[in-house]
């Protein structure tokens, strides 16, 4: 048996099928080998040809994990479809692997360094996407159905039994708010429970193999596996077991951590704050409203204040909570504790005191609440006095606007920050006091200041404001002492290390267009198909007004955008058809139109990975001034045109419409893309790349984003190497080497896994990667990991592999050579431009797949398979 190796096979994105990852073909009628699972399930598999034999001596193996995103077409795919609604909190989550300032180590990083305030700030501004939600669908149940719907034709729109709001006790008062409430509510225990389900993949821990291979040295302490203690708590770190245990040897890249792939504790504790956060804002939004409009007197003031107090309670120990190591770090099934325990009481303690307020009559203070409502029957007769008056509920405007305010001033500060280091973080500080103090001013809180101008408004100060604070995008970089210059062009850091700032900024604007589209979509239903923006008995958010218009503005700048890659694409192919068909050539017409051909998947190639990062961050630019263009509008309090529209108002008007009308669907398109994303292969490999880098990464910043499939698939590789390299010798099972082989997003997997196992294991396996981003793409946006600082460390001479080869095309748009590897190998794609050997057919362009089926792929892997059997140590003779 000795000498025995294997080819551990990992898929990519598209979900390659078992058989075709080993590369079996079906006989003419239709016998031949088949896929055989020899471990696993089938949700992730390992999978053998049926004709493969204990005996050989190079096996296959292929690790079917496309299930866990892909899936069949079964009910389940609808299920993970909806998963793609929650894309916004999962790029909010990638952004904090993003910090191009990372420690090797986790628990040597300080809450006051550089990376420590990054990742405060990241999370905080999840939190706030989280808010967000919240507060869009209190407008929708509070706003719109509980306050503005006044009458049984706007009620029995609605489905369900809504019409008794309308009639009787339950249309006195704020009680209809109390019931409207419950929208949000549901829609926070929906995705709690979402979460709930779904905590099974950071329950997956790796198993250690029962003992040390024979002939190796059983002293080699290198973490594999999670610890067996229990991490960290809401108490601080729990000690260790053993203190004369033997310490681990320094982290070199965070992949290393080993509980990287295990947070399901963490993901449990970010998962009250964010749930308890969200219930405080929403019911924040009705329990101000009756503050403002009734001031509480006698026995309502009893209980309003203590439930006000509840909620500043619950937010302080939020904002504070998401900085502290008993949150932010990662240690397996730890308990809840304390802190988590008082926050969910504080919640559900001023959840009851703000429904006692709504269900308590108004008091004497003020005007009676129901006075302020919609006049009846605006629906069926707009002409109705008090009909064309914003009779919405009070201050849910200014929610909104200063919300989304906090937000950009927010990710400005993580941009900032991530870039320059502590000292960029005092520009948006600044200008977000400035923002606060001039609001102060205009609205007359200042005492002993003389009266703001009449025709200076609160937007006019938003644009300056936020432009003294982009500024702080601008300073110098500073760069991590460790960091060395890249050593190849298009590898530096991705958008001048402003990476979190871009991806989170990307899905706030994802998140503002769901919440916006939803907001006009229920104000479109309530008006029965009557335009919002113009005279309606239900009138909208008025910064839904200005969503309309900005979202127009960021599609044609995505027009824009993608004209400028369509040029860059066209003169790219122009230049590689020049290379394959020089002057004076005297190649065939055959050849000169196949070479047309290969000049385009060529010039994709250089596009995608010389120009796809840049491009996306002169798209960034577009959004950030769009960003402050709509939070100063939505400040403005003022429609972006009157309700009775007449002259150039007549335009502005009708691109508001269509853009509001666009954003209604946009969450229906989303799904529908998730799902064809789920089904289309081609779909898959064009869509899908952004869906399985975003869910590679675990929640640790975001718990209700999709789950990571990574926190299965990582340990599960990691046991199956293992476990056969650890086989006794007389075990048939047993392999002397391994050949981890990944393709595309295998390739990262495989990464993840070696840089979890230990130093023993590791040197008797050699790392394949093909149609791999691990240098052009992961090692640009996440440099913490893959940059050409950290991922050297996989072929450094102590935590080195046995060796790294990496295959790529120049066909390939995803697959690029590895700075960091031992071998790069070009694979000619095509083999040929023209039929040979009496085929009629062209040989195909292969671009991103069939890689093991090539000539060079297989001369390597007879090369290595070869290397990793000298290794092999007699019976005979130990290691020392």
């Amino acid at each position: 048996m000795a000498g025995r190796v294997l080819e551990l096979r990992v898929h990519g994105v598209s979900n390659t099928p078992p058989d075709q990852i080993l590369g079996l073909r079906s006989e003419p009628g239709g016998d031949g080998p088949r896929p055989w699972l020899v471990a696993g399930d089938e949700v992730t598999g390992f999978y053998r040809s049926s004709t493969a034999r204990s005996g050989d001596p190079l096996a296959v193996e292929a690790y079917s994990w496309g299930q866990l995103t892909s899936g069949a077409r079964t009910a389940h795919d609808v299920y993970r479809a909806l998963w793609t609604l929650l894309l916004p909190f999962a790029l909010a989550n990638v952004a904090l692997h993003a910090r191009p300032g990372i420690p090797p180590d986790p628990d040597r990083e300080r809450w006051s360094s550089r990376s420590g305030i990054t990742a405060w700030l990241i999370r905080l501004f999840c939190l706030s996407l989280t808010g967000t939600l919240a507060l869009t669908a209190t407008g929708v149940g509070v706003d719109l159905i509980g306050w503005q719907c006044v009458d049984q034709s706007c009620l029995s729109r609605i489905p369900g039994p809504w019409e008794f709001l309308g009639q009787g006790w339950w249309s006195r008062d704020t009680r209809s708010l109390a019931v409207g409430l419950l929208v949000p509510l549901g829609l926070l225990a929906f995705l709690g429970l979402l979460g709930w389900r779904t905590y099974q993949y950071e329950a997956q821990m790796p198993a250690r193999p029962a003992g040390p291979p024979t002939g190796e040295p059983a002293g080699d302490t290198t973490p594999a596996t999670t610890p067996d203690t229990a991490g960290p708590t809401d108490a601080g770190p729990a000690p260790d077991a053993d203190p004369a245990a033997p310490r681990r040897p320094p982290l070199e890249n965070p992949l290393q951590d080993p509980t990287f792939w295990g947070g399901e504790g963490q993901l449990r504790r970010s998962a009250v704050l964010h749930l308890c956060v969200g219930t405080v804002i929403a019911a924040a939004v009705p329990l101000g409203s009756v503050i403002v409009l009734d001031p509480p007197r006698g026995a309502k003031a009893a209980v309003v204040w203590p439930t006000v107090a509840l909620f500043v309670a619950v937010l302080v120990i939020a904002v504070v909570a998401l900085g502290r190591p008993w949150l932010s770090r990662r240690a397996g099934a730890t308990p809840l504790g304390r802190w988590s325990l008082a926050v969910i009481v504080l919640t559900c303690a001023g959840l009851a005191g703000t429904f006692v307020v709504l269900l308590l009559p108004d008091g004497p203070a003020g005007t009676p609440l129901a006075a302020l409502r919609p006049p009846a029957g605006c629906a069926d007769n707009p002409d109705l006095p008090g009909c064309d008056a914003d009779c919405s509920l009070a201050g849910y405007d200014w929610y909104i606007a200063w919300f989304s305010n906090a937000q950009l001033l927010l990710l400005i500060a993580i941009g900032a920050v991530a870039r320059s280091g502590r000292r960029a973080l005092a520009l948006p500080v600044v200008a977000g006091l400035l923002l606060a103090t001039g609001a102060a001013w205009i609205s007359g809180w200042l005492p002993g200041t003389p009266p703001a101008p009449p025709e200076l408004d609160i937007w006019l100060l938003a644009v300056p404001t936020c432009a003294l604070a982009m500024l702080g995008l601008l300073l110098p970089r500073t760069r991590p002492a460790a960091s060395a210059a890249p050593r190849v062009p298009h590898t530096d850091v991705a958008w001048g290390g402003r990476a979190p700032a871009v991806i989170a900024g990307f899905g706030w604007l994802l998140t503002v267009a769901y919440c916006a589209g939803a907001l006009y979509w229920a104000t479109d239903r309530l008006n029965n198909g009557a335009t919002p923006s113009g005279r309606s008995a239900v009138i909208p958010p008025i910064p839904v007004m200005w969503a309309g218009l900005v979202f127009i503005g960021a599609l044609l700048a995505l027009l824009a955008v993608t004209g400028h890659a369509v040029v860059i694409f066209t003169r790219l192919r122009r230049r590689e058809y020049a290379k394959l068909v020089p002057a004076g050539n005297t190649l065939s017409a055959h050849e000169i139109r196949r070479s047309r051909d290969v000049s385009t998947y060529r010039a994709l190639h250089r596009l995608v990975g010389e120009h796809a990062i840049s491009l996306v961050g002169r798209y960034s630019v577009f959004g950030a001034a769009l960003a402050v263009v709509g939070c100063a509008a939505a400040l403005s309090h003022t429609r972006p045109h009157p309700i009775t529209v007449s002259g150039w108002h007549v335009a502005v008007k009708a691109v508001a419409d269509v853009g509001d009308s666009l954003l209604g669907w946009l969450p229906v398109a989303a799904a529908a893309l998730g799902l064809l994303v789920y089904r289309n292969e081609t779909a898959r490999r064009s869509v899908g790349v952004i869906w399985d880098i975003a869910t590679f990464w675990p929640r640790a910043a975001h718990p209700l984003a999709p789950p990571c499939y990574a926190e299965r698939a990582v340990p599960e590789l990691q046991t199956r190497a293992a476990g056969l390299l650890a086989l006794d010798d007389h075990d048939p099972r047993r392999v002397d080497g391994l050949i981890l082989s990944g393709h595309s997003q295998g390739a990262v997997i495989c990464t993840a896994v070696l840089l979890q196992l230990p130093v023993r294991w590791r040197r008797r396996i050699w790392f394949f990667s093909y149609g791999c981003q691990l240098t052009r793409l992961y090692g640009r946006v996440f440099p913490a990991y893959f940059g050409p600082d950290r991922l050297p460390v996989l072929t450094g001479r102590r935590t080195a592999p046995a060796g790294w080869t990496n295959f790529w095309r120049a066909t390939d748009p995803l697959g690029w050579p590895v700075d960091a590897g031992e071998r790069d190998v070009p694979v000619r794609d095509p083999e040929a431009l023209h039929p040979s050997d009496g085929e009629v057919c062209d040989p195909p362009i292969r671009n991103h797949s069939g890689y093991p089926a090539s000539p060079e792929f297989g001369r390597e892997r007879a090369r290595v398979a070869r290397l990793l059997r000298r290794a092999v140590p007699s019976q005979r003779q130990g290691v020392g």
